[in-house]
């Protein structure tokens, strides 16, 4: 950690009120910075102070980053541009800037914009309480950006949960695949597991107070390793299923050269186990795979989504896939539309390529650069093949009943919940009283492009 010179004074006649400090986390990414989030949070709270109704009212306003794209990076900036105006009425205010956008922008963020007090990475999550603590009191600028290399171990009881009945549980963290387009290794550092004991230590607890939907986080979640004793991810999925009142188990994000039979295994076991896989693709061209260094053509894709499905009938398979990559061709795209075509996606998400400092499609010029009008023209028409493939597949589950999980129940509205295969459905609740959390039956009665309707069954 260094600490840098601050404009900001010494000393803090805040800090020394007697009223609980209030603050804000504002967090933009994936699964694994909402989690992030709940940490300082929760971090926060158990320190004495309470969370503000509104940015308006905070005494500490944390932004949790996402650098996976160039347009989250804006939008970060863009806030901050209006915290500035606050900090300068109230220059007590402590900004802080984390997650994976602060691992790569340390210095050119308090460049950038001055005000912000601290710089804290991924790798310091579980220190920004202290961080905040110690800005409020000393009013140096910090910049915290250690990767740490051991086995994550975490203060989980002090997670701040924003669901009462549904947990996000972080069993890896960082990725060493260093994809040619992918920042993680950058931002989240090296591969690193936790320990199972801990992992089920955490999953119990969560049981234990009325949680009954775990989802288990990674970079790469299926290259999971415990470090006591080599167990793969496969045996940790059995582990935790077998957790006396977990209704619902969940992971994210996989990737395809990491599926195995113990895991296939696992998933067609059902149980508790959901039916329902994300595997990313990136693409349905071996050229660009391979530029993309995935480790996989699109055959091999194909034929390990065939080895799911005859062992796992009934899962919901989605996946992720980005357009314009540097040197993709038309031809490239048009292989891309028929891996969508053949496989039938449950979901997907798709992006135009954005270059990511560090990484090596980034230093490969200019020459290979897809126009972006072009790169929005391909995913516009990808995300329409899609959602009328979606529309075809979600119409042909009209008379279905599934179990599902209540989200929202509010009176004289249409409640949504979400099936075991990760659908969303919306549906009439004939039930007084439901409430987010319960499970229910719901037969399906129309199939639309994103989502289904249903009615509650007898």
């Amino acid at each position: 950690m260094r600490l840098l010179p601050s404009a900001a004074g010494v000393g803090s006649r805040q800090a020394q009120k007697s009223v609980p400090p209030a603050f804000r986390v504002e967090t933009w990414g994936c699964q694994m910075n909402i989690l992030d989030g709940e940490r300082m949070s929760g971090q926060l709270l158990s320190r004495g102070f309470q969370q503000a109704g509104d940015a308006n009212s905070a005494d500490v306003i944390l932004l949790n980053t996402c650098a996976i794209r160039e347009k989250a990076e804006a939008k970060v900036y863009s806030a901050l541009g209006r915290l500035a105006e606050r900090k300068r009425e109230n220059p007590e205010l402590v900004i802080g800037v984390t997650g994976c956008m602060a691992q790569v922008q340390g210095d050119q963020i308090l460049e950038r914009a001055p005000w912000v007090d601290f710089v804290a990475g991924p790798g310091e999550v579980e220190r920004v309480a202290e961080l905040v603590e110690k800005t409020r009191l000393e009013r140096k600028h910090l910049l915290a950006l250690e990767l740490p290399t051991d086995s994550p171990v975490y203060q989980f009881r002090d997670i701040r949960r924003e669901s009462r009945f549904s947990a996000f549980v972080t069993i890896i963290e960082g990725c060493d695949q260093f994809c040619t387009f992918c920042i993680v290794p950058f931002t989240r550092g090296r591969e690193r597991s936790r320990r199972a004991t801990e992992i089920m230590e955490e999953v119990e607890s969560l049981v234990a107070i009325g949680y009954s939907e775990i989802t288990l986080l990674g970079q790469t979640v299926n290259a999971y390793r415990d470090p006591e004793n080599g167990d793969g991810f496969g045996s940790l999925l059995r582990r935790v299923s077998s957790v006396p009142g977990l209704r619902r188990l969940r992971f994210l994000t996989s990737h395809p050269i990491f599926v195995d039979a113990t895991m296939i295994d696992a998933l067609g076991a059902g149980g508790n186990i959901a039916p329902y896989l994300h595997l990313p693709a990136q693409s349905g061209s071996s050229r660009t795979l391979y530029r993309m260094k995935r480790r996989y053509d699109a055959s091999g894709y194909v034929d390990i989504v065939s080895r799911i499905r005859r062992e796992v009938p009934g899962v919901a398979l989605s996946s992720d896939f980005i357009v314009g990559f540097p040197g993709e061709t038309e031809t490239d795209f048009q292989e891309t539309l028929t891996l969508v075509r053949e496989l039938r996606f449950a979901s997907v998400f798709a992006f135009c390529y954005s270059p990511r400092p560090g990484t090596a499609a980034a230093r490969w010029g200019s020459e290979k650069t897809i126009p972006p009008p072009e790169a929005a023209d391909r995913l516009s028409r990808l995300l329409a093949l899609q959602e009328e493939l979606q529309a075809e597949t979600n119409r042909a589950l009209v008379g279905r009943r599934f179990e599902v999980l209540v989200e929202d129940a509010q009176p004289g509205k249409l409640s949504r919940g979400r099936t075991a295969c990760n659908r969303v459905i919306h549906f009439d609740d004939s039930l007084a009283g439901l409430q987010a959390g319960a499970y229910i039956s719901v037969e399906v009665t129309r199939g639309l492009p994103n989502s289904l309707l249903g009615t509650v069954a007898a």
